[in-house]
């Protein structure tokens, strides 16, 4: 069983910054790949940034170059810089975990609000 808490949200103006950080419980952190998803009201969640074990990253289109996605396994954690943020990046942030490596998020976080003004 793996527990995600997800922390670092909250209320930014366009263009700010802010860092998400997702503590995993389990002992098993090491192994997984995790994920960054967002969900905005009324659309799909969605993948912005996802990083395996060896440390490959993989980011959504609509954030490569601003967002960077990081883990720092002695401390059970994984990281999302965010950088230049916009009106559009506004969503529920959730951290995952992928514990076969198969593509599918096994364990979900309770998710961070990320709010940008204009």
């Amino acid at each position: 069983q793996v527990q995600l808490v997800e922390s670092g949200g909250g209320l930014v103006q366009a263009g700010g910054s802010l860092r998400l950080s997702c503590v995993a419980s389990g002992n098993i952190f090491t192994s997984l790949v995790m994920g960054w998803y967002r969900q905005a009201p009324g659309k799909q969640r969605e993948l912005v940034a996802r990083i395996t074990a060896g440390g490959s990253t993989n980011y959504a289109d609509s954030v490569k170059g601003r967002f960077t996605i990081s883990r720092d396994n002695a401390k059970d954690t994984v990281y999302l810089q965010m950088n230049g943020l916009e009106p559009e990046d506004t969503a529920v942030y959730y951290c995952a975990a992928d514990l076969y490596q198969n593509g599918h998020y096994d364990y979900w976080g309770q998710g961070t609000q990320v709010t940008v003004s204009s």
